[in-house]
Parts: structure tokens; C-alpha cells; sequence
């Protein structure tokens, strides 16, 4: 019994190594890119990127994150959306270089929960923003970033 699993994991391993050599799993991911997306430099710019018109504010969405972060490179944030069918979860940080921290797809049928770790430089307004049924709505928290993470 544990050879067939072997062979089998053997079979999708050389499948995978094969896509990967002949470019096909990077052209599939170049497609999920939104390039434009990342690159935007204020809230409504990325919203915009990423098919919306506008944001509404949304108390069905709970956003854990710290008040304060000693250490700016290392930021844990979590997002949990009450919305029902959510389809996209994004992080924007307003002071960042770049706006969008980070994009995740929901399937549909999943809990609709993301958790990360995100890089701030400085203190700065941060952005839960979830899609559903089309439409965008965003929880928000003020994050202060000490220097030198000594609290001060």
C-alpha cells in the first residue's frame, strides 16, 4: 500500500518539475498578477485595481491587530469576514511605499479568515478590505510603529 502512494507522489512530482522546467506553472501565475494592483499608492487607487468603484465601512468584518507594533517588519494582522459569499480579502497599509500588503482569493466554500505578516515603516492607517457580491467593504485600525521596538 505505501508504494502506490509512493509512486503516486513520484508521478505528481515529476508532473509539477516538468510544468515548472517548461514555464507553465510560471505563465499561470503571472496571470493571477494584478501588477497594476500593487503598484497603487493610495486606497482608491487599489480598490479601483482591483475592480471596485468604492468602499463602504463594514462592522461584519473583524480585523485583529495590534494597537501598537514594536517591531515594524514583523506586523500579525488577521481578518475574519461575517459577509456572506466573500470572494477577496486585502490588506492595505496607507504610509506604505505600496499600498496593497497583500491579496487573498476566498473560494467559495472556505472560511473566509486570512491571517499574515505584514512590513510597516511607520505608523499608519490599515485597511481590511473584503469583496463580496461585487462589492467592496473595509474595516479599519490605526497602527502606531515604535522605533527600534523599545515602545518609544
Amino acid at each position: 500500500m505505501h508504494s502506490s502512494k509512493r509512486r503516486d507522489v513520484l508521478r505528481i512530482t515529476s508532473v509539477l518539475a516538468l510544468m515548472a522546467a517548461t514555464g507553465l506553472i510560471g505563465e499561470a501565475q503571472a496571470a493571477e498578477w494584478n501588477k497594476t494592483a500593487f503598484d497603487g499608492k493610495s486606497v482608491a487607487d487599489v480598490i479601483k485595481a482591483l475592480g471596485g468603484s468604492g468602499t463602504e465601512k463594514s462592522t461584519a468584518i473583524v480585523f485583529t491587530a495590534p494597537d501598537i507594533a514594536e517591531n515594524g517588519a514583523v506586523v500579525p494582522l488577521a481578518v475574519t469576514s461575517n459577509i456572506p459569499g466573500t470572494e477577496q480579502i486585502a490588506i492595505l497599509v496607507e504610509k506604505n511605499p505600496n499600498t496593497l500588503a497583500a491579496d487573498f482569493a476566498i473560494p467559495a466554500g472556505t472560511e473566509p479568515f486570512v491571517s499574515t505578516r505584514v512590513k510597516m515603516g511607520q505608523t499608519s492607517m490599515v485597511h481590511a478590505a473584503v469583496k463580496a457580491g461585487g462589492k467592496w467593504y473595509v474595516a479599519s485600525k490605526e497602527i502606531k510603529v515604535t522605533l527600534g521596538g523599545c515602545g518609544g
